[in-house]
């Protein structure tokens, strides 16, 4: 189907979300309702239904990027130690550098991102088994390990209350004023779009990049700090979303063939469109209570990511 039409169906879907939720809002409270509900609107549902679109297609893309660049549909940010590195650039930042500014303990946790990352891309150069099932195995035992040291040095320095907000996602809390930085996922997903074809080269390995004039290093490396700062925006925003960046490139690969440049968009609307769902979801089922987003989407994420993992074993993908 036309990309128009998921847009606007995505368009549609969101304009419902702005009225699902424990306060009691409607269209013709815009108009006639009083001051309080819509503070409630503007202060606290638009914020969240931003940040939930930007985060989804973020990670999204993130994840299509990382599945490029390694040709391994089973790598992501979830799968490869991203995240679990993020999280621990995040502790650095609390204990080293609290009163910073937000936009330093970003930098950082992009940093330890990246560094996490370059560690998984180089111990996937140096495994012999090539299997796409057991790579993202590895990495998710790298990530547990990141996990642990995190967890080890949130306990010893008595912070982790302050580390169990970006433990699991959460868009509850999300308000006018502490969102902002997300608005960085635009221009960054921007440049992904931009960059898609060199990325596409350079997933096809070193030596053909070379034998087409391109710096394969540079490409990866590029592709790679795009990946990091995604994740760690919003990580540091909405806290851990597992298995988006994952399961929604797999699902439109599946649908629409492997090309980076015409999925890019798709992708993006599907991982919005994704996360708004299983946060509708959430604020739903168990009405007045939410679920926290990183609860549902790594139920049905980690469901779809078994069903990758028997269809990858069946049919070699």
């Amino acid at each position: 189907m036309n990309i128009l039409f998921w847009l606007l169906l995505l368009l549609l879907s969101a304009a419902g979300s702005l009225f699902v939720g424990v306060s009691s809002l409607g269209p013709l409270d815009l108009l006639y309702g009083t001051a309080e509900q819509k503070q409630v609107f503007w202060l606290s549902r638009v914020p969240r239904l931003l940040s939930i679109l930007m985060a989804g297609a973020g990670l999204a893309v993130a994840g299509l990027v990382m599945q490029q660049l390694t040709q391994n549909k089973f790598v992501s940010p979830t799968t490869a130690g991203t995240m679990d590195a993020a999280r621990l650039g995040m502790l650095v930042s609390i204990l080293f550098l609290a009163g910073a500014p937000i936009i330093v303990r970003a930098g950082v946790s992009a940093a330890f991102a990246l560094a996490g990352t370059l560690v998984f891309m180089f111990l996937l150069e140096r495994i012999r088994e090539k299997d796409p099932i057991f790579i993202p195995l590895v990495g998710l035992m790298f990530g547990s390990i990141i996990g642990s040291v995190t967890t080890f040095f949130a306990y010893r320095y008595d912070v982790i209350q302050n580390m169990t907000a970006w433990m699991q996602g959460n868009f509850a809390a999300v308000m006018s004023g502490n969102y902002e930085l997300l608005w960085a996922v635009i221009p960054l997903t921007a440049a992904v779009y931009v960059y898609a074809d060199r990325l596409t080269l350079a997933g096809m390995g070193e030596s053909f990049s070379k034998n087409v004039g391109l710096s394969y290093r540079t490409v990866v490396n590029t592709g790679l700090v795009l990946t990091a700062l995604l994740t760690a925006l919003i990580m540091l925003t909405v806290g851990m979303i597992p298995f988006l960046g994952l399961i929604v490139p797999n699902l439109v690969t599946i649908f629409r063939g492997d090309h980076l440049r015409r999925n890019l968009p798709y992708t993006a609307l599907a991982g919005a469109g994704f996360v708004l769902f299983c946060d509708v979801l959430g604020r739903i089922l168990i009405y007045p209570y939410e679920i926290p987003i990183g609860m549902t989407v790594g139920v049905i994420g980690s469901g779809v990511f078994l069903y990758l993992l028997w269809r990858g074993n069946r049919y070699g993908f």
